[in-house]
Parts: C-alpha cells; sequence; structure tokens
C-alpha cells in the first residue's frame, strides 16, 4: 500500500520498559470501560495486542491496520477470534451506524488528513457511541515525534477539530510528566538532551539499544495483554481549551450526541 509502519509500531518479541507495557495496558483498560455488549472497531490496532483483551467483554470486535505486516502478525495470532482487516483510516468500508466505539490509539499523527478519519469515525458510530482517541502529548517537555508522523494536535486543536464534526469531547490526562526521583530527573534531562541533537532512533529496535542502557532490563511484548499485568490508574480529567503540559499521554473522549 505505502508506507511501513512495522518499524515504528510496538509487536510481540520487542523489548520495552515498564512504562512501556503500563502504556499499552492502560490504553485498553480506558476502553475496556466503554466496551461491555458492544461492537467495537479498533482502527490502526497494529499487531492486535489489545483486541483480545477487548473481545472478552464486547460483543464483537473488528480490528483494522494499513501496514499488511502487522495485520499478518494479528492473524497469526488470533486466527478466526476476530475479523482483522487491511483498511485505510481515511475510507472505513463499513455502513454508516453499525459501531458503538470506534477506537484510535496512538496513530492519529501519522494521518494525512485527521479530519477526514473523524468524518468517517462519527459515520459508522451509532447515536450515542464513542470515539477514543490516544496520544503521546505534544506539549510534554520530553516530548519526541515519530518518524512518519505528520501532524501532532494540542488539546484545544484536537477538540476544536471533534466538536466542529459533531461530537461531543472531554480530555483526559495520564502518566504525570514532571519526574519524580533523582535518577528519573537525570534520565530526563539526557532524554531532553538528546531529542534537541536528534540522537533519538527512528525504530523500535533502534530505541531498544538505547532504552536498556538508561532504564536496565527491558520486558519482553506479549501477543496479548491480560489483567493484572500492570497497575490500571483512571486518567484524570483536564481542560480543553488550554494546553497539557502535566501528562504525557492525552486521551479524547468523543461522543456521537
Amino acid at each position: 500500500m505505502g508506507i511501513d509502519y512495522t518499524t515504528v509500531t510496538e509487536v510481540s518479541g520487542n523489548k520495552v520498559t515498564q512504562e512501556q507495557l503500563e502504556r499499552m495496558f492502560h490504553r485498553y483498560c480506558f476502553a475496556v470501560n466503554f466496551s461491555k455488549g458492544k461492537d467495537i472497531l479498533e482502527v490502526a490496532c497494529g499487531a492486535g495486542q489489545g483486541l483480545g483483551y477487548l473481545a472478552k467483554r464486547a460483543r464483537k470486535v473488528f480490528g483494522g491496520d494499513y501496514t499488511e505486516r502487522l495485520i499478518k502478525e494479528a492473524k497469526r495470532y488470533y486466527k478466526e477470534r476476530m475479523p482483522l482487516l487491511l483498511l485505510d483510516a481515511h475510507f472505513l468500508p463499513f455502513m454508516d451506524h453499525c459501531f458503538d466505539v470506534v477506537i484510535l490509539y496512538e496513530a492519529l499523527y501519522y494521518l494525512a488528513r485527521l479530519d477526514i478519519f473523524i468524518q468517517e469515525a462519527y459515520r459508522v458510530l451509532r447515536k450515542g457511541g464513542v470515539l477514543l482517541i490516544a496520544s503521546v502529548n505534544k506539549d510534554w517537555p520530553e516530548f519526541n515525534p515519530s518518524p512518519f508522523s505528520t501532524h501532532y494536535f494540542s488539546v484545544p486543536e484536537l477538540g476544536h477539530l471533534l466538536q466542529s464534526n459533531g461530537f461531543k469531547v472531554e480530555f483526559y490526562g495520564a502518566f504525570f510528566a514532571v519526574p519524580k526521583t533523582v535518577k528519573e530527573r537525570i534520565i530526563s534531562t539526557i532524554r531532553r538532551g538528546a531529542i534537541a541533537l536528534h540522537l533519538i532512533p527512528e525504530t523500535m529496535k533502534g530505541k531498544e539499544f538505547l532504552k536498556k542502557i538508561f532504564y536496565g532490563q527491558l520486558l519482553p511484548l506479549k501477543e496479548e495483554i491480560e489483567d493484572g499485568m500492570c497497575e490500571y490508574v483512571p486518567p484524570v480529567p483536564i481542560p480543553s481549551h488550554i494546553p497539557n503540559f502535566e501528562y504525557k499521554v492525552i486521551y479524547a473522549l468523543a461522543r456521537v450526541i
């Protein structure tokens, strides 16, 4: 199709930090609150680590991704447990009003036209349905843009885009950005310097090497997340009209009204 996002996607077998694992687990714990008995579509599902977790609560789960290698990886693991398809987020191949929940996690910044995806999500959602978006916070002082990214949105920018396309929006923050320990402050200082000097590797494999130096032992990422693998602390409501500098991760909860 086009860009292969495999190199910038967390897939099973990757070695990750405890916080990376916590962030992935956190995203799907948040989504589960809206999933019981619902029809769910995850766009840009990657290798699908969260799909099985959602499927245990939902009525039906669909997963789709732009990269064929990632969908093949998801199919290899899940087999016939759920529909998995190759798709472009700008053109969702579904009828109107057929889902209760649409999820876009850590992928909005790869889309050429986020507004078109938002319109498509609104189209396929039923009345009262929700669009869940998670993204790294561009206003976090240690923010480092991903390769292949097109545009990152501040909280007010994303809120305006969602509201102008018919959604009622709430925002939440997760993973407090201020370092707490001496070690965290040292790593934060080094990280900021590396970002400023463009020394952060672009691929997941390259980042593994750097993380092992600073964080020590890394953890293997499993094919499917499961209960109890991390602690879940609910995200905190944040204002929608000003940029946020306190949290590393931003959630948007957008409802069809």
